[in-house]
């Protein structure tokens, strides 16, 4: 009689498709957790003053930094699930900035209205990438390695 500690949990080792779901939540997890760092690196290293819309894309980052590494050990689709809204909105928002930023939507509709101007580019690398083009990059990541990891769950 073999007796077995998993109780019906194994690991990624023990089931190849969980592994791969299991390193598509650990690397949105990282964009998340870069995500994050980078935010408190510009805010309070480099003194950038958020702008509104900054703020409410982090009030969608944060928490999956935090949150995404309890669907990890062992892998939760539930918790996977439930950081999707957080992805979609923070995705939303960081589009409209986006736009903000290159005037296809006017200004007068930005929520800024005091402090910091949401359609001002603060940093730009590469003549092209700001903050707001890599908030978006992080949500749409993340959003597409964790609706690959819900489809692959499901099987």
């Amino acid at each position: 009689m073999q007796i077995s500690n998993d109780a019906g949990h194994g690991g990624p080792e023990n089931h190849p498709e969980e592994g791969r779901t299991w390193v598509l939540v650990f690397g949105a997890w990282l964009i998340a957790l870069t995500s994050t760092l980078g935010a408190l690196f510009f805010g309070e290293v480099m003194k950038l003053p958020p702008c509104s819309l900054c703020w409410y894309q982090r009030i969608f980052m944060f928490p999956m930094a935090l949150v995404l590494p309890f669907g990890l050990f062992p892998f939760d689709r539930n918790i996977v699930r439930a950081m999707m809204p957080l992805v979609g909105i923070g995705g939303l928002l960081a589009l409209f900035q986006v736009l903000l930023v290159e005037g296809i939507i006017p200004e007068r509709v930005s929520p800024c209205r005091q402090g910091v101007p949401c359609s001002e580019t603060v940093i730009e690398f590469f003549d092209f990438v700001t903050i707001p083009l890599l908030a978006l990059v992080a949500f749409l990541s993340i959003g597409a390695l964790l609706g690959l990891a819900l489809k692959r769950s499901s099987k």
